[in-house]
């Protein structure tokens, strides 16, 4: 193999992306990932860093354009590390963070399964709710350069609502013509390190200051500042944080003017949201991430859901609407006080909510004989601690839905959730972060029986059909639920389903070759499915 050495130029294939949207290709075996690369291109790549076992590189010409490749439409792009697919196509982006899903959920979680769609955005500009700028030390507003805390100044991103851009630009003024000093994380001087804006759907905003210290020079005049740029803030908050970390917001909050909360409205529910509660930043798709999270939880009413990482409540009380019950659980206290008043809000009376760490809450609720049906996970870009997933099974829920903002960390959990017992039997995608490296995914993982039960798959294709259900087989059920559903469903289920239907079934129906053997009950999720096929068939 030829030493790989800096500068040097080589003409390269691409023939994928990275987890960050960088373009990969080979060198004689060696990955090489290019800062520019579009899947297909043939370039001239130059070398910028060679490591053992792989090198980076960008794009210096292209020789074969794909037509997936664009002009980038942000000046900032890609000095600032918010986006990572502005010079790629929209679809490309999505097939890109498909593939990423699926290629992560079969490498690192062992999973065979497809990654049924993923969810396109139909808003790929200005559709975040939440935005966050960071402070240089200069008094600049804007966004991390890609792997640094460098400040790119930006106060057009086109993937900010319009009112954040005009507060930060609001808040800088004031800094300049006032010369308040900027938070440097490098001395520790300094008093503004961030500036956090969170609007919702009717254009109002909430906007907090974080500060290293107590109090800011002049607050009046910044107030007035902020109210002229933003018409419709409802509220202006400062946030204290002077410790040496790059965690954003501080643990106390006082409230300059106005409101220390906003509220929104998400899949047909008022949700009051306080700066530290977690709201998904995409509210439309939010709203179709939660719509498919309870799709795979398979909720008929009569369900205990527990929903751990439940932020302000919202996908438990989304999903409270179609459960028995939901309890949630949250370890930020302002959090889970609102999402105590957005039930009372919405007149939700059969959600309950507890405070603490999800893994001692699970713990708790499970010593005291909790028994959930679906288990909901909404964890943070780190994952599921290990312990928890232990304590999950524990409780044996029939159904896990996992929902989560990184492929790595959720396939490794998948892996673990197998070795517990779930098994996964759907995915999906949810395009939440347009044009940045980001995707939403949510996997739904099913309880294994194995050690109650013993699966008999009879052969009852051709021996119990009347001339009234003749119009599918059992294969062709079978064939039909496996492409729509992704699961493989037995004889015996289509049998217990079609019974349950009216349908007449022969008489080898639910006869177990011993009476020791015991007959397995079809779950849920596939009796759902089995039905759909039947509506399908119009046999139902």
């Amino acid at each position: 193999m030829a030493e790989l050495q800096k500068n040097q130029l080589h003409t390269l294939t691409m023939d994928g992306y990275t987890a960050e949207g960088l373009g990969v290709a080979r060198i004689e075996g060696r990955v090489v990932f290019v800062h520019g690369g579009v899947r297909g291109e043939v370039c001239s790549v130059r070398i910028l860093k060679v490591l053992k076992n792989m090198a980076f590189g960008r794009v210096e010409e292209i020789f074969q354009p794909s037509p997936a490749r664009r002009e980038p439409d942000c000046p900032h792009y890609p000095a600032c590390g918010g986006c990572a697919f502005r010079h790629i196509s929209y679809e490309e982006e999505l097939e890109a963070k498909r593939q990423r899903v699926e290629d992560a959920l079969r490498r690192i979680g062992g999973a065979e399964i497809g990654v049924e769609e993923i969810l396109p955005c139909a808003q790929i500009d200005g559709y975040r709710n939440k935005s966050q700028f960071p402070v240089s030390p200069e008094g600049r507003a804007g966004f991390y350069r890609a792997r640094s805390h460098d400040v790119i100044p930006a106060l057009d991103c086109r993937l900010q609502a319009p009112q954040a851009n005009r507060a930060a630009a609001s808040v800088e003024a004031y800094l300049r013509e006032l010369s308040v000093p900027a938070y440097d994380e490098r001395t520790g001087e300094g008093l503004l390190r961030h500036i956090y804006v969170r609007t919702n759907r009717d254009g109002q905003s909430l906007v907090c200051l974080v500060v290293n210290g107590g109090r800011l020079p002049r607050e009046a005049e910044l107030v007035r500042r902020i109210r002229a740029a933003c018409p419709d803030v409802s509220g202006i908050v400062l946030s204290r944080n002077d410790r040496d970390t790059n965690v954003i917001l501080g643990d106390s909050f006082r409230i300059l003017w106005g409101a220390d909360t906003l509220t929104d409205s998400l899949c047909g529910l008022r949700f009051q949201l306080s700066v530290p509660s977690f709201y998904q930043v995409n509210r439309d798709q939010a709203e179709r991430l939660y719509g498919k999270a309870i799709e795979f939880a398979g909720l008929t009413g009569r369900e205990t859901v527990l929903d751990l990482y439940c932020g302000a409540g919202t996908i438990s009380l989304a999903m409270g609407r179609h459960a028995a019950r939901v309890i949630g659980a949250e370890i930020v206290p302002e959090a889970i006080e609102n999402a105590r008043e957005n039930a009372r809000l919405n007149g939700v009376g059969n959600a309950g909510f507890f405070l603490g760490d999800a893994g001692a809450v699970a713990k708790k609720l499970a010593a005291d004989c909790l028994r959930p049906d679906v288990v909901v996970v909404d964890p943070p870009r780190k994952g599921l601690e290990a312990e928890i997933i232990p304590t999950i099974s524990a409780m044996g829920p029939e159904r896990v839905v996992y929902v989560s903002c990184d492929p790595g960390t959720l396939a490794r959990d998948v892996k673990r959730f197998q070795e517990a017992g779930y098994v996964p039997a759907r995915a999906a995608a949810v395009d939440m972060f347009p044009r940045t490296a980001h995707v939403e995914t949510v996997v739904l993982l099913s309880k294994l029986r194995t050690e109650h039960h013993i699966e008999v798959d009879l052969d009852l294709g051709d021996m119990d059909l009347t001339s009234a259900e003749s119009k599918a087989t059992y294969d062709e059920i079978k064939a039909y639920v496996l492409e729509k559903f992704g699961l493989k469903v037995s004889s015996l289920y289509i049998s217990q389903i079609k019974r349950k239907c009216g349908l007449e079934v022969g008489e080898n129906y639910n006869h177990p070759k011993s009476e020791n053997t015991k007959v397995p009950t079809c779950p849920p999720e596939k009796e759902t499915a089995i039905r759909k096929a039947l509506e399908h068939f119009k046999m139902v």
